[in-house]
């Protein structure tokens, strides 16, 4: 499991499975974004049976799967309301992290500054420099 902190609350990784649950609880995580289609993966790593096992293990469990064509500003609200309301770290999945990464900074954008939201992108290893024009637009709406 690869865990990237992109803030202090919260964390992208790669796709997670059920074996992983209980190393994310020991790493104080309390709620899980799943921003990958069950349409990309097999069965095995669905949405619902990732949110079984999260909410067996005390996790609170969000699904709000991300497409580029998803990437919509009730799907953002979706995912700033499900780390505001969490009660302690969230950890957002997708294939690589880079979703739930752009996901965080587009929900953001209108309250954290773009250089600010691309400085934590880079401090968790996603180089996302070129959604610069889109941040600078959307902090303005």
């Amino acid at each position: 499991m690869d865990i990237r902190e992109i803030t202090p609350r919260y964390s992208v990784s790669p796709q997670i499975s059920v074996e992983d649950i209980p190393a994310i609880v020991a790493a104080g995580y309390t709620c899980l974004i799943c921003n990958r289609p069950d349409l990309e993966i097999p069965p095995s790593h669905h949405a619902h049976v990732i949110e079984i096992a999260a909410k067996d293990a005390g996790l609170s469990f969000v699904v709000n799967p991300l497409t580029h064509e998803t990437m919509t500003a009730d799907r953002m609200a979706v995912q700033r309301e499900a780390l505001e309301t969490a009660e302690g770290k969230t950890l957002a999945y997708c294939a690589s992290g880079t979703r739930s990464t752009v996901a965080w900074m587009f929900a953001h954008a209108n309250s954290i500054s773009p250089d600010e939201l691309l400085n934590a992108a880079t401090a968790g290893g996603y180089h996302l420099e070129a959604l610069r024009p889109q941040l600078e637009y959307l902090s303005n709406v």
